[in-house]
């Protein structure tokens, strides 16, 4: 069975840092691109970055380029998305999820088929 468990999440003030991970079980993630995405209050769910299996290719929402990193560690069959900078409106809860992708890049248009339960990030003073 496919599982994605998502943690490092938390409450942070403006300007601070947080990484999540997103640890895979049941499978490896070699041959999977993963996403990360998030959903703030009364709002929909958004895609926030992406990487391709091989980690050679990554995608940034455009509000998140320049603060955040997507990486992955197959060997330890967890990807990473360290955020720093962070602003309240980077608050949501953020999900992870995977789908099969053995080459080409990561798109938030993708069919992920596999979510973990998500991870709370509340960015305030």
């Amino acid at each position: 069975q496919l599982q994605l468990v998502e943690s490092g999440g938390g409450l942070v003030q403006p300007g601070g840092s947080l990484r999540l991970s997103c640890a895979a079980s049941g499978f490896a993630l070699d041959y999977y691109a993963i996403g990360w995405f998030r959903q703030a209050p009364g709002k929909g769910r958004e895609g926030v970055s992406c990487i391709s299996s091989g980690g050679g290719s990554t995608n940034y929402r455009d509000s998140v380029k320049g603060r955040f990193t997507i990486s992955r560690d197959n060997a330890k069959n967890t990807v990473y998305l360290q955020m720093n900078s962070l602003k309240p409106e980077d608050t949501g809860i953020y999900y992870c999820a995977a789908v099969r992708l053995y080459s080409g890049r990561c798109t938030y248009s993708l069919v992920f088929d596999s979510w973990g339960q998500g991870t709370q990030v509340t960015v305030s003073s």
